[in-house]
Parts: structure tokens; sequence; C-alpha cells
């Protein structure tokens, strides 16, 4: 998360006796002016621009499409949010309109997992898929968005194989769950938008190395997975949902859930070395392909470093969107 380091660097940096005026004042400034455009890009995703002309595609997304009234009630409203984690992949000021993209593709994803995960019932969850499998054909556009939207066809199955068996309480062995888990939990999905959002940097090679399963972004998913399920853990328990990989993991192996959560967690540390290991050693891959790779785990970690951030964004993310969002720094 870059873009959360320079305030405090710049608060530190202020308090030293012997600090740089000029340093300081362009620090600030530079902050200012991407906190800015930032500010700019949340405007495009969510006023409404009717009334006046011309009309962008961009602008009237969000309310000119009456999100509110058209989609169903348990529709979370978290533009913010989804920009605040979008960040964590493409700061950089020259990418805003990458980020406007991926913020309108995490609003999408995330209103379809709510729906197989928590409000759909078996034959409703099986209406979508099969709706989403027709309408995602990829015929007649590019490449990048053909190859995208196999990505997400994939990531919409497996939210539905997760929806069967948490629709009738079934808790499948630990292996049998990753396989399914690992894909549900979008790495694979949000790496395609990522690579597709760019444009020149979505070359075909990208997406056939994606498509490859790379051990790098299969040890990324496993982090995701697992580290979105223990910090969920609790919360899908209250509601009787019980495909977890905690509790996958104390029936295949008969351990306590504090036995479960070690397990889990070590798991999530085998997978950050693989992860850092591939970084370095890997060859033949762009580096800014890896570098989206590297960017979303670093995502996933302040998401879920002990607490659910997306699900319940208090604590530590209600202060970091308050930093980056709200908080003005003085000249």
């Amino acid at each position: 998360m870059e873009m959360l380091f320079p305030v405090e660097y710049i608060s530190f940096y202020e308090q030293e006796k012997d600090h740089d005026e000029m340093l300081l004042k362009f620090a600030k400034i530079s902050f200012k002016l991407v906190q800015l455009q930032y500010l700019n890009e949340l405007k495009i995703l969510t006023e409404n621009y009717s009334n006046q002309i011309p009309i962008t595609l961009d602008a009237r997304w969000y309310n000119d499409l009456e999100f509110e009234s058209k989609l169903p009630p348990y529709f979370r409203h978290r533009i913010v949010e989804n920009h605040f984690f979008v960040q964590a992949m493409c700061f950089e000021p020259q990418l805003s309109r990458a980020r406007i993209i991926m913020v309108k593709y995490f609003t999408i994803l995330v209103l379809l997992d709510d729906t197989f995960d928590r409000y759909a019932s078996l034959p409703e969850a099986e209406g979508l898929a099969n709706s989403l499998e027709r309408e995602l054909w990829p015929q007649g556009r590019s490449y990048n968005v053909s190859a995208s939207k196999e990505v997400f066809k994939t990531h919409v199955k497996a939210n539905f194989d997760l929806a069967k068996w948490g629709l009738v309480y079934h808790v499948p062995s630990f292996e049998e769950y990753m396989e399914v888990g690992e894909v549900e939990v979008a790495v694979y999905a949000t790496l395609a938008s990522r690579y597709m959002s760019k444009g020149k940097m979505a070359a075909k090679e990208a997406f056939e190395w994606l498509k490859s399963r790379p051990k790098i972004v299969q040890s990324l998913c496993v982090k995701g997975r697992l580290m979105d399920d223990i910090t969920g853990f609790q919360d899908d328990i209250s509601r009787g949902y019980v495909t977890n990989a905690v509790s996958c993991y104390m029936k295949q192996y008969g351990v306590s859930e504090n036995e479960a959560f070690r397990e889990l967690n070590k798991m999530v540390g085998e997978a950050d070395k693989i992860i850092n290991e591939e970084f370095l050693t890997i060859t033949g891959v762009r580096h800014c392909v890896l570098k989206a790779v590297i960017d979303l785990a670093r995502m996933i970690h302040v998401c879920y470093n002990g607490y659910e951030g997306y699900t319940d964004p208090q604590g530590k993310i209600k202060e970091y969107m308050t930093s980056m969002f709200v908080d003005q720094i003085r000249l």
C-alpha cells in the first residue's frame, strides 16, 4: 500500500530538526495532488452527472444506472472501500483509468459473491450461474476482454460450487474445499481484471501465463483463501455457514479450533515464503506482470491482517481510508 507510507513519512520527517523545508513541501504537494486525483475518481464513480453535458460513461455508471433502486437490498455500497483496496494494485497517478475499471469490477464481484454466499437459494444460485455462463460467452471481443471473461466464468462456477455445499451444510475434505475455495477467493479474477485494465501491458503472454496456474499465483490463492477464512470464521459460524477452511481442517484432522488456526497460519507463512521466492527467481515473465501479484498480496495482507477488513472496514482500515481520502496535510 505505497500511498499509505508517505503520510507517515511526512509526519516523521517534519519532526526532524534538520529537515529540508523544500523537500518537505514538495512531498506534501505531491501527496495532495495524488489525493485530489483519487477524490476526483470517486466523484466520477459516484456522482450523478445527468444534468451536465457531455455525459461520460464513467460518470453515469453508479447513479445514472440506478444501482440503489435496481439492485437487491443487500447490495453493499462500497465504492470508497473498493477504490482503497484497488490502490494497492495500481496506485500510480497515470493509472487513473485502470483504477476506475477495477473499482467497477470489484463492485460487481462483491455483489455476486454476496448473492452466492449469503442470500441466494440453490435454484436461484444455479439460475444466476447459468445466466452468467450464457451472457459471458467471449465472442467478437478483444483477446484481453475474452480472456478476462473466461477467468470470471471460472470464478462464478467456484462461487456456485461453494454455495451448493454451504446451503446443505456440507463440510468437504480440506483438499477438496481448497481446490474450489482457492478459485472462489478471486485472486485469478482480480489479476485478470488488472491485466485487462492496464491496456498494453495486458498482452496475450500475461493471460497465458495466468492460465498456466503459476506457483506464485497458486500460493497467493492459498494465502488469500486461508486469511479470509481465518478472520471470517466466527462470522461464518454465527450465520450457520460451515463450509470454511477452518471447519474442514478440524473435521478432517480431528483437531480443536485453536489447533486449526495455528496450522492454517503456518500454511499462510509457507505461502508467503513461496511468493517471495518465486518473485525473486522467476524468469521470462515481465516485471509488471509479476508486480501485480505482489501488489495483490499486499492488499490481502492489509485487508485480512487479524480482522476481516472488507466485511467490517472499521479499526485500521477506517483509519487508512480516513488518512487517504479525508485528512488534509498542511502545506
